[in-house]
C-alpha cells in the first residue's frame, strides 16, 4: 500500500491514472453515522475496502454555503463539529486527514465558469468526516471540501459539476453528501427507520428520475409538487445531488444503496456514478 509520502505527492502531481474514478452522492444523516456501527457505516467502510484507492476525496458537504465558490487549500484542514445537542464521544473526533494545496489549486483551474477561492479557514466538516472517516479510517488520504454557493440555483451547481469531472481521471474520488429528502422540522423519532407517506413518495420518484436521466425535472425542483416542497424545504442539502449528476457521463451506469428514510423526513438513500 501507498505511503502517506506517496499519496501526497500523488495528488500534488494530479497525472492521469487510466482509470476513472467513480462519483457519489451520499446521504449522511445524523452525525452520529460518523462514530456509530449501523448498516450506514458499514456500507461506507465497505466502499472505502473496494474501491481503487484514490488520490485525494474532494467533498461537497451541505455544510458549507458560502458567497461564491471556495475550496479549502490548507495542508492540515480542521475537524469541525458543526452541530449541537449531541454526546461529548461525538464532539472528540478528530479526523486528521492531510490537505492538498496543489489539488485546490488544480481544482480552482478546472472551473471557468466562476472564479474560485482557495480558503484556509474551513476545514472539514461533519458532511464530509462523518462518511469519509469511516471509508478510511487511517487518515491518510488528502481530503478537500467544495463550498456550495448558496445563492446559485441548481444548474450552477450541476454546470460546475461537469467542469470537474477531469479531476475523476485524476485519481480523484468526488462526493456529494447531503441527503434527498431532508426535512428536519419534521422529524418523527418514533420512526427511525421509516418515512412519512410523501417522503417515501419523493424518495421513488427521485430515483426514477436519476435513473431516466431526468436531469431537467431534478434541477427544476420547485416545479414538482407539494411532496417536493416538504422534501426539500431549503435545498443545502439537495444541491450536493446536483454534483453527482453533473459528474455523470453519457454512458455512465447509476446504483442506489442505502436506500432507506429515517426519522419520518430524511432519506438517506445514495447514489453511485459509475
Amino acid at each position: 500500500m501507498a505511503s502517506l509520502h506517496d499519496l501526497k505527492n500523488l495528488a500534488d502531481d494530479l497525472p492521469g491514472r487510466g482509470t476513472r474514478m467513480p462519483a457519489f452522492f451520499i446521504g449522511h444523516g445524523s452525525p452520529m453515522n460518523g462514530i456509530e456501527d449501523n448498516a450506514f457505516s458499514r456500507s461506507w467502510a465497505d466502499l472505502g475496502r473496494t474501491l481503487p484507492e484514490p488520490a485525494a476525496v474532494l467533498c461537497i458537504s451541505a455544510h458549507w454555503l458560502t458567497d461564491g465558490t471556495h475550496v479549502t487549500a490548507m495542508e492540515q484542514p480542521r475537524t469541525i463539529h458543526d452541530f449541537y445537542g449531541f454526546p461529548q464521544e461525538l464532539f472528540n473526533v478528530r479526523y486528521p486527514a492531510p490537505g492538498s494545496p496543489a489539488l485546490a489549486r488544480e481544482t480552482a483551474a478546472a472551473i471557468t465558469r466562476t472564479k474560485v477561492g482557495l480558503d484556509h479557514e474551513w476545514g472539514l466538516d461533519h458532511g464530509t468526516w462523518s462518511v469519509v472517516k469511516q471509508m478510511y479510517p487511517e487518515a491518510r488520504i488528502p481530503v478537500l471540501q467544495l463550498s456550495i454557493d448558496y445563492a446559485k440555483p441548481a444548474s450552477y451547481h450541476y454546470g460546475l459539476a461537469e467542469e470537474l469531472g477531469v479531476l475523476r481521471n485524476k485519481g480523484v474520488l468526488i462526493i456529494g453528501s447531503g441527503n434527498m429528502v431532508h426535512n428536519l422540522r419534521m422529524l418523527n423519532w418514533r420512526q427511525p427507520e421509516s418515512g412519512y407517506d410523501w417522503a417515501e413518495e419523493m424518495n421513488a420518484k427521485f430515483k426514477t428520475m436519476i435513473e431516466a436521466r431526468q436531469d431537467d425535472k431534478l434541477l427544476d425542483y420547485h416545479q414538482l409538487g407539494p411532496s417536493a416542497k416538504l422534501a426539500i424545504p431549503t435545498p443545502d442539502h439537495y444541491f450536493p445531488l446536483m454534483y453527482a449528476l453533473g459528474l455523470r457521463g453519457p454512458s455512465e451506469s447509476v446504483a442506489f444503496f442505502n436506500d432507506h428514510l429515517s426519522m419520518g423526513s430524511v432519506s438517506m438513500t445514495s447514489v453511485k456514478i459509475f
